[in-house]
């Protein structure tokens, strides 16, 4: 397929993804972008559910970069334990939150460049606050969601979530790029899952090359 025809197809598929799923967002719970930006930290390998239970009285507890700066390490690793590399994430947190109270008055950096110098923090946690917190269209966040559906629909060959990131860039245009990240997440918990995708009912199966999808029906279902 020629450039101008993915990119076409790709057009398509936004436009029905954005008809399907016109308001997604985050299903991340949080009021600032401090507990945007620990929210998803904490989101690594847990579920958002999860995530969103153990914030109800961690937002309360630590209202300020500062408040988990000074936090005992091991208080703060039960605290949020039940998500999962607890350990891993309460030092992410609790070092993240030391440079931001004392490098930034404690507010959340609104450039990538200086998101992604805080510890635990990667693109991916960067476009998510940025996109989501401060409506910056920064780049395209890219999940384990993101970079299956990317593959499937043949938007990028790679594996690497920044060469995916770069490949949705150049497809898409920018106004996009916040929108489509959450479009797809929905999508791909939706209909495109992991193991069992449900390509007979997907609302873009007629435009999708579905590569990779083993095709266990033989014909398409109704229109959804």
């Amino acid at each position: 397929m020629t450039a101008v025809a993915l990119k076409r197809r790709a057009a398509q598929i936004g436009r029905l993804l954005a008809k399907h799923y016109p308001e997604a967002t985050t299903a991340l719970e949080f009021r600032t972008p401090l507990e945007l930006l620990i929210a998803t930290i904490l989101s690594a390998q847990c579920t958002d559910e999860r995530v969103n239970q153990v914030t109800k009285t961690l937002f309360r507890k630590y209202p300020s970069a500062a408040a988990y700066a000074a936090a005992p390490l091991d208080e703060l690793e039960q605290d949020i334990k039940s998500t999962g590399f607890f350990r891993n994430k309460a030092r992410s947190i609790r070092e993240c939150c030391r440079v931001l109270a004392e490098q930034y008055e404690g507010r959340v950096p609104r450039e990538m460049e200086e998101l992604v110098k805080l510890p635990g923090v990667g693109r991916k946690t960067a476009n998510v606050v940025l996109g989501t917190a401060y409506g910056l269209a920064s780049g395209v966040v890219v999940d384990t969601h993101v970079a299956r559906l990317s593959r499937r629909m043949g938007f990028s060959k790679h594996k690497e979530p920044e060469k995916i990131e770069r490949d949705l860039m150049e497809l898409f245009p920018q106004k996009e790029w916040i929108a489509l990240g959450h479009r797809l997440i929905r999508h791909g918990r939706r209909y495109c899952t992991a193991r069992k995708p449900d390509c007979p009912t997907c609302p873009v199966r007629k435009l999708c090359p579905k590569i990779g999808v083993e095709q266990r029906l033989a014909t398409d279902g109704p229109e959804a």
